[in-house]
Formats: C-alpha cells, structure tokens, sequence
C-alpha cells in the first residue's frame, strides 16, 4: 500500500510540475517563431535579441534554457499543450492573449507599421491610404488580427493577403502581390537593411500602439514571477540595455519594467 501511494504521488507531482507553487524546473522551453528577434544563423546557432534576453534570465533564474522553433499561429497550443514553457519572440501583450496566457511586465514598446517599396510608388501617407490595396500580413499576428477584428478595416481593403512566416510576407512585395505590408515596426526595420533599401518603413501607424511581454501558461504564476525577477535584474544592472544596444545600436527596453 506504501508503495502504490508513493507512486501516486510521483504521477501527481509529474502532471501538476507545471503550476506548483514552489518551482524547480532546471531546464525552461522557450518556443520562438524564427524572425529577426530569433533565428539560427548560418552555423545553426540559435541567435537574436529575445534569445539573448531569454537566456540571460532563465540563467539568472538558475535554470538551462533551451529554444524550440513553433508555427506563430499555433503558439496558444504550443504552451497550453506543455510543448514549451514560455513564449519569448515579440509577442504583443493584448486582451485576447491574456484571457489564455499569463504576461510578463513590458519590456519594449510596439507598434504596427506600413512597409513599402522604396520611394513609395503608392504614395501611402496614411492608414486611409491602404484602401483599395493589397495588404500583406503574417499569419497569427496582431496585424491580421487587427484587419479580421476592427470594423471596416478589412473591407476596405482590396485584398488582405496572409502569409506564412516573414520571409514569404516580404517576399510578397518584391513579387508585387502586395501593395504594402503590415508589421511590426521592429520587424520591419530588420528588413529595409536585409533587403538592402529596397523597401521603407513608413512613419504611418496602424491601429493602437502595443507592448511586448513574455506569455506563460496561466496557472505559471510561480515561473513567471521566477523569470520576472532575474529580468528586472537585468534592467537594473544595465544587462538588459547592453543587449539591446548590440542588436539595435540603441537602448528599446521598456522604462516600464
């Protein structure tokens, strides 16, 4: 009988590990959908400015990270499944999320941009300047969200075009299937440069400003505070900026934290 209950007791702790109230974990899954923010580069190393983010703070947590690529548009499923822990790749902190997910503080600022050929053949000074036109989005981003969710936002367009990933969302407007895309404006500076000036980013937002936060499953209280910790270590120590300024030559952490 001893026995039964101690291996009763084993598979409790296994299936509720996630959510005690004392977490131990030593090894935290980060899920990222490759972007400029995290990627593999050329010798297959996992390398970006979140990635260096997250694995300073889960250190600091006293833990190994390890980084596991997801779709975006399955991200929801990814954590909730227990696929990963944690969600760490530009996420915009919204309602919608957080009725699913538990945030992080801030840590950066966001906002929804237009990016275009170069000169700007279109002439888009505006939000209301992509009426009638091809709008190009990613696929689980709070770019289509906005288009499928704000009233007459969508229908004012000819089309709204989604992709999946970055790279086929940009691509779309080198091919001309696209008239405009709609991104994150972190994102789409990361492109004029890997796509040599080609394209611009128009001082043009769409939508309400967002902050990005790192989502955990909901009843992670005790992993979310752990990482939130060590992150607000990193801010206080100047960590956090310095990582910043080496991806992006300029301090975007969030004053909030």
């Amino acid at each position: 009988m001893k026995k039964v209950m101690i291996i009763l007791s084993a598979m409790i702790l296994l299936l509720t590990g996630c959510g005690t109230e004392n977490d131990s974990r030593n090894k935290i899954i980060v899920g990222f959908d490759e972007s400029p923010l995290g990627y593999r580069d050329e010798n297959g190393e996992i390398v970006g400015f979140e990635i260096d983010l997250a694995r300073e703070a889960i250190e600091r947590a006293g833990a190994k990270a390890e980084f596991k690529i997801i779709h975006w548009a399955e991200k929801e499923n990814e954590l909730n499944s227990g696929n990963i822990d944690m969600i760490w790749n530009g996420m915009d902190i919204t309602p919608e999320r957080q009725e699913i997910m538990l945030f992080s503080k801030p840590y950066m600022d966001n906002r929804r941009v237009v990016v275009v050929m170069k000169e700007n053949p279109l002439g888009i000074n505006a939000e209301g300047d992509l009426e009638g036109k091809n709008v190009g989005v990613k696929s689980g981003t709070t770019a289509e969200f906005y288009f499928e969710t704000e009233e007459g936002a969508k229908d004012k367009l000819k089309e709204l075009k989604i992709y999946n990933g970055d790279e086929n969302t940009f691509q779309s407007l080198e091919k001309g299937e696209t008239d405009a895309v709609v991104c994150d404006e972190i994102l789409g500076r990361y492109y004029v440069v890997k796509y040599n000036n080609k394209i611009e980013v128009l001082n043009v937002t769409v939508g309400k400003t967002n902050k990005y936060g790192v989502g955990f499953r909901k009843n992670d209280v005790e992993l979310r505070d752990r990482i939130q910790t060590a992150f607000d270590g990193m801010v206080k120590d100047g960590t956090a900026k310095k990582i910043s300024e080496k991806w992006f030559q300029a301090d975007l952490i969030s004053r909030s934290i």
